[in-house]
């Protein structure tokens, strides 16, 4: 029996809702503190697949959430692709070569590189109960892009866009070839264990609508397609963040199975001009839970009551941030928990 949020990202409207939050392996567990202080620096635990396991496992120990997500990172694809990779304290991460001043074909591939997360997913998925969804995951060809090209996050992705508006071409190149990483690396995870994957899209909504057409949407469907091909059983998440108004062509054209709903959007208009039946997920504001107001419950309720209608993962829109208290996140999993569906 496939457990709450397999059955919900399927398409079963249920009569609760499942609840797990991105972010939920991390920082703002004194467990995951704690682990960390011992192991090291972040890719180190990232490549210690019993503490990656670990770190997995800690929130559905104390929460109990519905799904599982992978303890790893966006830009192990990167990595894979033959860029160096590393995270300085308060300064995220880096690597190298930067491509505004390198060829793509300067880089020579370590799919090895990858092999350690598949052994994480097979430790955690070993661990789980059948009620507990192994959720795997990897970035979308564009922000994976945006960090390949800068060399670190940025705040508006400007070199990456300059490039992409100066060179097409070889940006499409860039593109195509994370995409095809990207597709043995989600089918590899499922391969391991993963019931369910996400694509995540943290600096879609930086591009105009035609740029969005061609970077967001026209990539992600290729990687849908290509991985339903191998495994059409296995759900696709996408989340392309910022997206606004272009969601529903989003959901639409990529074919993704479920959408993600950051928390710009008003989710009576997500309900509304989604397409009928598909899965939503999201899209409670983590700051509110960083808070911990006397609305948190109201708005969580809020949520529920405008995905009614269809099928609803609740969730975040975004990451959990590091420093949310554990009470305001008890708070939210039992409103969560104690509404039905009417």
């Amino acid at each position: 029996m496939p457990g709450l949020l397999l059955d919900t990202l399927r398409g079963t409207n249920t009569q609760e809702r499942p609840i797990w939050l991105m972010r939920q392996a991390g920082r703002y567990l004194p467990e995951y503190r704690a682990l960390r202080a011992e192991k090291g620096g972040f890719l180190a635990l990232v490549y210690d697949t019993d503490a990656a396991a670990e770190i997995t496992l800690q929130p559905i120990r104390r929460f109990g959430f519905d799904g599982a997500i992978l303890f790893s990172d966006i830009l192990i694809v990167p990595f894979a692709m033959g860029q160096d990779l590393s995270f300085t304290a308060g300064e995220g991460p880096r690597l190298s070569p930067r491509l505004v001043d390198n060829a793509l074909g300067a880089l020579t591939a370590v799919p090895e590189r990858l092999t350690p997360i598949y052994e994480t997913v097979r430790k955690v998925r070993a661990q789980l109960g059948p009620e507990t969804t192994m959720l795997g995951f990897a970035g979308s060809p564009w922000t994976v892009a945006t960090y390949m090209v800068a060399g670190e996050g940025s705040r508006d992705q400007a070199e990456t866009r300059a490039l992409a508006y100066r060179d097409p071409e070889g940006f499409q190149a860039i593109v195509e070839a994370i995409a095809e990483v990207t597709v043995d690396y989600l089918c590899g995870q499922i391969e391991a264990g993963a019931e369910a994957v996400q694509l995540f899209d943290s600096w879609a909504g930086t591009l105009s609508p035609q740029q969005f057409e061609r970077w967001v949407i026209a990539p992600n469907a290729r990687i849908v397609e290509a991985v339903r091909a191998r495994h059409p059983q296995t759900p696709i998440i996408g989340f392309p963040k910022g997206a606004g108004e272009k969601l529903a062509a989003y959901a639409r054209e990529t074919r993704v199975d479920a959408v993600g709903v950051d928390e710009t959007i008003d989710p009576l208009w997500a309900a509304r001009e989604l397409p009928e039946g598909m899965p939503v997920q999201g899209n409670f504001d983590p700051l509110l839970v960083l808070a911990g107001s006397e609305d948190l419950e109201r708005q969580a309720i809020r949520v529920l009551d405008a995905f009614a209608g269809r099928p609803h993962v609740f969730n975040l829109g975004h990451g959990i941030g590091q420093h949310t208290p554990i009470a305001h996140v008890e708070r939210l999993l039992a409103a969560v928990r104690g509404w039905t569906r009417p």
